[in-house]
This record gives C-alpha cells, sequence and structure tokens, in this order.
C-alpha cells in the first residue's frame, strides 16, 4: 500500500450545498435520538460532537450523520438528494415522542475548511483548541468542529451556520464539491447515496473507527444485529480506499468490483482527481484485499488499495484475510 497524494492536499473552503441542516427539538429529543442512531446522545455536548448512523431493524444504515449540540436541541445533517426519504423514516419513529419536532433549517449552511488557516479565519485563536476529531468551538453565528484529517495530516473542519448568515471566509480560495469530497475520499469517510441507502451494516462503513457507534448503549433500532457482528468478530467485510486509472469518469456508487470472476465488493463513493483516474471508497471482503481487481463491465480501470489514515484492526482479526 501507499499514500498516493490527489487534489485534496488543497487548502481552501467548500460551501456544502449538498448537504442541508435539520434541527431536532422539544422534550423527546434525547430520547428519541437515543433510540434511533448508534451514537450515545450524551457524547454529543457543546464542546463535543459525534457521527451515527440510523439503521434499519435488520441493521443496515439508511441514514450517515453527525449530531451537534445546539443548547437544548440537537442539529445532524442529511445528504440533501436522500434528506425526504431519510426525514420519512425516522418520523415514523419521532410520533411517539409529543411536543417534539424535526425539521430542515432552511436558511442554514454547512461549509467545509480544509487546513489550518481556514480554520483560524473562522476561529481565530479558538481554532488552536481544536486538537482531535469531534471537537467543537462556538463562533459568533454556529459552531467549528474538527473532523477527520485527510491523507497527508491535511486538516479539516466544518463550520455549521443554523442561520446562515455568517460572511464566507475571506482571503481564501473556493474549493468545489468534487475536491471536498476528494479530501473526504482520502479520510476514509464515506457517504450514501440512492444505491447504497440500507446496503451496509454501519461497521462495513468503518463507522466505529470514526467515532460512530457507542457499543455500550442501550437498545435502539438495529442495535441488535449491529453488536452482535461486533461482540462475535462477525465483520468480513469494510471500507478500503482505492486508486484507479484507466477510466474517463468515476465509477458510480453500488458498482461491482471483481477479483478474477467473482465479487469482491462494491464501490461506495468515487471522485476524479486527473483526466483519466482517481480515488474511490469501496466496501470489500478481507479475503479479497490483496487480489488484482477490476470493475464489472469496464476492463480498463485499474486498481492500487491506498493506505487509510486510520488501522481497522478487525482485518487483521479475520483469519480468512
Amino acid at each position: 500500500m501507499n499514500n498516493r497524494p490527489t487534489t485534496a492536499n488543497q487548502h481552501g473552503y467548500a460551501v456544502l450545498e449538498h448537504r442541508v441542516m435539520v434541527r431536532i427539538s422539544g422534550p423527546g429529543t434525547d430520547k428519541f435520538v437515543q433510540g434511533q442512531f448508534s451514537q450515545h446522545v450524551d457524547d454529543v455536548t457543546p464542546q463535543q460532537s459525534r457521527r451515527a448512523a440510523a439503521s434499519t431493524p435488520k441493521g443496515r444504515a439508511y441514514c450517515l450523520t453527525r449530531l451537534v449540540r445546539d443548547q437544548q436541541d440537537l442539529l445532524m445533517d442529511l445528504d440533501r438528494e436522500l434528506s425526504d426519504a431519510t426525514l420519512g423514516q425516522l418520523k415514523k419513529y419521532l410520533m411517539l415522542f409529543r411536543g417534539t419536532r424535526m425539521d430542515v433549517v432552511e436558511q442554514a449552511r454547512i461549509i467545509g475548511l480544509l487546513g489550518q488557516e481556514a480554520a483560524v479565519t473562522v476561529a481565530g485563536d479558538n481554532a488552536a483548541t481544536l486538537g482531535s476529531p469531534g471537537d467543537v468551538v462556538a463562533t459568533e453565528n454556529g459552531y467549528l468542529i474538527r473532523i477527520e484529517d485527510s491523507a497527508g495530516a491535511l486538516p479539516r473542519y466544518e463550520w455549521w451556520l443554523p442561520e446562515g448568515c455568517a460572511e464566507l471566509p475571506e482571503g481564501l480560495p473556493e474549493l468545489t464539491i468534487n475536491d471536498w469530497n476528494a479530501a473526504s475520499i482520502a479520510a476514509g469517510v464515506p457517504w450514501l447515496t440512492p444505491a447504497t441507502v440500507e446496503a451496509y451494516v454501519p461497521q462495513m462503513l468503518n463507522l466505529q473507527h470514526l467515532q460512530g457507534v457507542h457499543f455500550k448503549k442501550g437498545c435502539y433500532t438495529g442495535q441488535e444485529v449491529i453488536a452482535r457482528m461486533h461482540f462475535l468478530g462477525q465483520l468480513k467485510k469494510s471500507l478500503y480506499r482505492l486508486a484507479f486509472t484507466g477510466c474517463t469518469q468515476a465509477p458510480e456508487a453500488g458498482s461491482n468490483l471483481l477479483a478474477g470472476d467473482k465479487k469482491a465488493g462494491d464501490v461506495v463513493n468515487a471522485v476524479m482527481t486527473s483526466d483519466n483516474g482517481g480515488e474511490l471508497l469501496a466496501v470489500l471482503r478481507h479475503d479479497a484485499d490483496k487480489s488484482a481487481l477490476s470493475l464489472e463491465g469496464n476492463d480498463s480501470c485499474q486498481f492500487e488499495v491506498l493506505d487509510l489514515p486510520y488501522p481497522v484492526p478487525e482485518r487483521e482479526a479475520d483469519p480468512a484475510s
């Protein structure tokens, strides 16, 4: 494996217009979130944000999000394309909590920041307090959150603006969504698409290594399957980062990757970082990660497994790998 540089090494900001912010408010906020998400709500504080998944009773994730404490309320983000379906699913359970609401914050903005300089532009000296993923500092108009570094230890942040009224960072280059997605892939952080909703248990997406699964909390929808896979060591596939070349467009999410003539896994997210290649995240079988991989229906694409910026010990623990 190696750590090939990508366009994710850029510095600047990106307006994440493909994501929406949702506010959960009312007397049942914490109990509702505790019963539906893989994260322990007590770990979401004014100083700490956490990733989380919402899953079906069979443990298949239909929502990957981040939880942010805003006084007595909780904020979360959703992919805009999936937001209506996700909210519809969650509201089936919200009905049990009288007086508790879950609403899209129409005016809100989420801005992605790459590099320490970008964080200082937003939060000044307070940016230095954000040493680890999940650390939060309040700004005049919202919250600055340290998230997982990209490859090459490039710091990444998200600036959540519930009122959507802040000026964009001055003196920094504006990046594209493709730049931001490339940095997310290099950080080993996946997102769901229509092709991958309910396709994976959260651990297959490495969410337990991204502060996204709390294995000691009580019951929540899908918890039995998720916990059993963890405590019985049944994880046979996980998220990998790959470089690809020989392609004129990025492989589509949900595309099959083959080892010989057998399916090895699926593409989760992919971006182009040059005219004929890029990087992707894929869920692969552990026993296929050293095989020569190909894309079903496209023999010209070549693949190379790259390092993730965090360890995945389950791979070494799997006797099949």
